[in-house]
């Protein structure tokens, strides 16, 4: 849930409005309010705020990204009728666009141009 929802959660809350209905509202499930007005309970307004998350934080520019899609849409290497996530990942850290990067990170960042097309 992103910082607008939670706002509008919280305001609807403090409206009056159930947890059903403020569910209802934003499109989330109950399941998610309950843990918003819990993490509002615990930090006060922070709460609309994503906590830090755990591991080194993902530096990879938008340039960067821009090589990665493009790379993934030139043929595969001889041998490989396509490109894996991991071949791809590879590829990308040999070529030097960045130090290093996952296979997974190589899939988040296909996946959001892939959305950002549509």
């Amino acid at each position: 849930m992103r910082e607008q929802k939670r706002i509008i959660a919280l305001l609807e809350l403090d409206k009056g409005q159930t947890q059903t209905a403020v569910a209802g509202i934003i499109n989330q499930s109950k399941t998610s309010i309950g843990k918003l007005i819990g993490r509002f309970e615990d930090r006060g307004l922070n709460c609309i705020y994503d906590a830090p998350r755990p591991g080194r934080p993902i530096e990879i520019t938008a340039e960067q990204h821009d090589k990665i899609t493009v790379l993934a849409c030139e043929e595969a290497p001889e041998g490989h009728s396509q490109w894996s996530l991991r071949l791809l990942a590879d590829k990308v850290v040999k070529l030097g666009y960045c130090e290093h990067i996952s296979h997974t990170e190589v899939k988040n960042i296909l996946d959001k141009k892939s959305s950002n097309l549509t």
